[in-house]
């Protein structure tokens, strides 16, 4: 008697709609070394970005200008970002913290991040996971409130702030 080989189900994807489907099919089906290729690729699209506009000697209204800082005059979180990402890629750690604290601070912890998944998930190494609780990350998300509103405060000791 021969028996007949049923082709095992199709892996659940999760998801009601179709575009949830799509990607999560997607994702299954691409191989392990494309999300980390992919993040990599947009981490060196943006540095090549801001090494080129040189964001240092740009003027208000040029690129890359920021829209809220452009109509409003507020410093929006991320104000100042770009041109500490540009003196990072140049070695001057005090003018990067000078243009963004956080910024400069993070780092680290974002490239830690990045290596460790991206190492485990393409070469598997076993790197110690840096797993932020949601504690940290509200405390984190609090002192980069309130830093966002002392350095828009216009009198001293803020203004060291102002960039």
């Amino acid at each position: 008697m021969t028996e007949t080989v049923q082709a095992p189900p199709p892996p659940y994807y999760g998801g009601s709609d179709r575009a949830s489907r799509f990607l999560n099919r997607l994702w299954y089906a691409a191989p392990v070394w494309v999300a980390p290729a992919a993040m990599l690729a947009c981490m060196a699209s943006s540095l090549a970005y801001t090494e080129l506009t040189s964001p240092t000697e740009a003027g208000a209204a040029d690129a890359p200008s920021c829209l809220l800082k452009y109509t409003t005059g507020f410093i929006c979180p991320g104000c100042g970002g770009t041109r500490a990402a540009w003196y990072l890629m140049h070695g001057d750690v005090p003018a990067a913290a000078r243009h963004h604290a956080l910024f400069v601070f993070a780092v680290p912890f974002l490239l830690y991040l990045y290596v460790a998944w991206a190492g485990r998930r393409v070469f598997g190494w076993n790197l110690p996971q840096l797993v932020l609780s949601p504690k940290v990350l509200g405390v984190f998300i609090a002192v980069w409130g309130v830093w966002s509103v002392l350095r828009n405060l216009p009198w001293a000791p803020f203004t060291w702030f102002y960039v």
